[in-house]
């Protein structure tokens, strides 16, 4: 159909992203810490772009080059700028979330990532993060969530659209020949950080974990959902009991899958069957073939969801046009000061950089700001990334 990207690589728990986030854009200032930048007089400090860049670098930012290390700081700095900018105009449209809807929000996080109350406890001591400031990072995301939506709900797309699009576009709209697939994984790797409670974190734990898996599922005393959410190791597919969707024959072969796998999925494997475990990439696999579909079929407009389908891609290509209309403007009418731009330009030797912080809970003291510039952000944020199939 229109897009379909099939991914064997485990993702970090939900919760857990939220809380890195969170972690490193709240909590104590020391007092050594400076202004990065204002957004209409409010404050973004040094410190939060600093545990930012500690969190995405893990804990390694000293390891990076001056150069690499100035422009994490910009870009960073850039992303908070960008988020005061629309809650501040979430404030100013009255779209700001209710406390239930926070409270709503962070349970379906904790839930999703299957972390326990304890672990959950124990990410935010980590971070060194109090409920009171993780609520208020749900707040902001929300917010600007919200004000998006807003602007979003008032998008219509026409049946001459639709048409225009489809006629563009008929190579696309097609039922491959291949399967829908479920997966079970199990990686030796030690993915406790991720949210994963029955994590194996070696070679023989993954072997003995797979092998019982297994057994389990030969047994029919669970079925193949319920394993995968209780004992998957792949946080994306786990929450939907390990479907992964459908994927053509060159699909499954372009995301890492053995030809013998893909062979024995179009070839002999019946419907509700699995295939016995599979170690691909040093992670171990068992895949369930859900649906199997043997001949290629073009699909017309009045194929089931094909308006459907292209009726909801334009809208989100719409809303993303306006979600940068929308930053755009908000920019235009904030006063922007960005402390840490002037000071790269006041002491270009060196771009203004002091060393980086290798504690995220006490950065070293930030150099002092130059007389302030304004400066609107110049990179737009950008949410999508894309993650290589079958790798670790």
């Amino acid at each position: 159909m229109l897009r379909k990207q099939i991914s064997f690589v485990g993702l970090a728990g939900i919760l857990l992203g939220a809380l890195a986030i969170a972690g490193c854009s709240s909590g104590t200032e020391s007092a050594d810490n400076t202004v990065a930048a204002t957004v209409n007089g409010k404050k973004i400090m040094s410190q939060e772009v600093e545990r930012i860049i500690h969190q995405q670098a893990e804990g390694k930012e000293s390891q990076m080059s001056a150069h690499d290390l100035a422009q994490a700081r910009l870009s960073v700095l850039d992303k908070l700028i960008q988020r005061e900018v629309l809650f501040q105009r979430a404030e100013q449209e009255k779209v700001l979330p209710s406390e239930d809807e926070i409270t709503n929000f962070i349970n379906k996080q904790k839930q999703e990532s299957r972390m326990s109350q304890e672990e959950f406890d124990r990410q935010l001591k980590a971070q060194n993060l109090s409920m009171e400031a993780l609520r208020e990072e749900s707040k902001k995301d929300l917010a600007v969530q919200k004000l998006q939506d807003k602007y979003a709900g008032k998008v219509t797309i026409s049946d001459r659209e639709v048409e225009d699009y489809y006629n563009a576009n008929k190579q696309v709209f097609v039922n491959a020949r291949g399967a829908g697939l479920a997966v079970i994984i199990v990686d030796p790797a030690d993915n406790s950080n991720q949210g994963i409670m029955d994590d194996a974190k070696n070679d023989a734990e993954a072997k003995a974990k797979i092998d019982s898996i297994y057994q389990q599922l030969k047994s029919g005393t669970s079925d193949f959902a319920t394993v995968a959410r209780s004992k998957s190791e792949d946080a994306n597919s786990m929450v939907k009991g390990g479907d992964i969707g459908f994927f053509s024959e060159d699909g499954m072969k372009q995301a890492g899958l053995p030809k013998e796998v893909v062979d024995q999925l179009m070839g002999p494997m019946q419907n509700g069957n699995f295939t016995e475990p599979k170690l691909i990439n040093n992670r171990w696999y068992i895949l369930k073939l859900q649906e199997k579909r043997l001949q290629t079929e073009n699909l017309t407009l009045e194929s089931p969801n094909v308006r459907p389908q292209i009726n909801a891609a334009l809208t989100e290509q719409r809303k993303n046009i306006l979600n940068a209309a929308l930053l755009e403007v908000a920019l235009s009418e904030a006063k922007i000061v960005n402390n840490f731009a002037a000071s790269m330009l006041a002491e270009p030797s060196n771009l203004g950089l002091r060393p980086a912080s290798s504690n995220a809970a006490k950065p070293p003291a930030a150099t002092t700001a130059a007389t302030p510039a304004s400066s609107p952000a110049a990179a737009k944020a950008s949410p999508s990334a894309a993650t290589s199939p079958a790798k670790k």
